[in-house]
This record gives structure tokens, sequence and C-alpha cells, in this order.
């Protein structure tokens, strides 16, 4: 018997929520992070992106800055990218720095 058999790249996964997510949102899943590309209605099955390049909201002001090549997280509770790693998962690396004043950081996902 196979100790493995290969389903799909893994560039997405399945996933059912209990209540509406929109395109775009961010769903946690104990260590996983991903990203719903599409809107999944309730109770149907779609799916969430784990892989890829995303632009991911960021906090703000003095001190928000992400260089390239930084570790990522999300913080689920504020709902934006940071560097703290410490009560966030981890969403990958920033590919493209972001300034203070941006809203947005380019992180390409990693698991």
């Amino acid at each position: 018997m196979a100790q493995a058999i290969f389903r799909h790249d893994g560039s997405s996964i399945d996933y059912t929520p209990a209540a509406d997510v929109a395109a775009g949102e961010v769903v946690v899943q104990g260590e996983l992070v991903g990203v719903a590309k599409l809107d999944i209605k309730a109770n149907t099955l779609g799916a969430l992106a784990v892989a890829g390049v995303f632009d991911f909201a960021k906090a703000t002001g003095g001190g928000t800055a992400i260089t390239a090549g930084a570790n990522v997280y999300w913080d689920d509770t504020n709902n934006v990218a940071t560097t703290t790693a410490t009560g966030n998962k981890l969403i990958g690396k920033c590919v493209k720095a972001a300034a203070d004043a941006d809203a947005t950081v380019r992180v390409r996902m990693m698991q």
C-alpha cells in the first residue's frame, strides 16, 4: 500500500464555513491561514487559497513598516498583517517592503 497518495497541488484547500465568507476574507484554522478568493456561502463547500502572493491589510502609523524578506503573521484579533509572531499565525514572507503609511503589505504565502 502507498504511504501517500497525491490529491492536488495544494495551492487551495476545501473549506465549508459555518457563516458566509466574503472574497478576500482571511480564515484561520489552527495554524493554517487561508484567503477566500471567491464568496463562500454558509454550509457550502468552497476553497481557500493557502499559496500565492496577496496584499494583506496592515496597520498604519509609526513603527508599522515591514521590510522585504520579513516573516509576516496574521493578527486575527485586529485583522491585520504584522511582524509580531507572538499570538499570531504565520502567513509567509514579505515580498515588497511596506512603509509605515502603507495600508497593505505584499506577502508570498507559505504554510
